[in-house]
């Protein structure tokens, strides 16, 4: 059951895609109307699941479940996972692979594997101050607050001297 994002409770449970590249305003459409028909069919066990969706800097997509009226299922997990892999083969982009970062470099979102990010952070390149996208967070709430922020206060800290 498709519902608006803002709609749903603080603890709503949220998955975050990130793209390796930006979507253009033609893919975004698209989009739009890929997750609106993915929401309103999505079930675990044939029971609705009341969810929402945002897409942030034409680069990120956020799945947010409201867990208090069904909680996701191991098969309405997986029927996810399937639709964002047929959204990787349409678009021919990356937004399962977790071992890539984004970061913020100015009004512009970069996008590293982890590798070089590390490497990036040893040279200076980057610093506790960058704004690192941490989408590891678990709840709308999280999402809200933790999402954005310095590297210092996410986990990307590790990699800073």
């Amino acid at each position: 059951m498709l519902v608006s994002f803002e709609s749903l409770p603080d603890d709503a449970r949220v998955w975050i895609y990130q793209a390796s590249r930006t979507f253009t305003d033609d893919e975004i459409e698209e989009l739009r109307s890929s997750l609106n028909e993915f929401l309103k069919q999505w079930t675990a066990h044939g029971a609705n699941l009341r969810a929402g969706y945002e897409i942030r800097y034409k680069r990120f997509l956020i799945i947010a479940l409201d867990q208090s009226m069904n909680m996701a299922s191991g098969c309405s997990i997986d029927a996810s996972v399937h639709f964002i892999q047929e959204l990787e083969k349409k678009y021919g982009i990356d937004l399962l692979d977790k071992m890539n970062v984004s970061y913020r470099q100015g009004d512009f979102i970069a996008y590293k594997p982890l590798v070089d990010f590390k490497k990036m952070a040893k040279d200076r390149a980057v610093s506790q101050n960058t704004i690192v996208f941490n989408n590891l967070v678990n709840t709308k709430e999280e999402y809200q607050n933790y999402w954005e922020v310095p590297a210092r206060d996410s986990w990307h800290a590790r990699f800073m001297s």
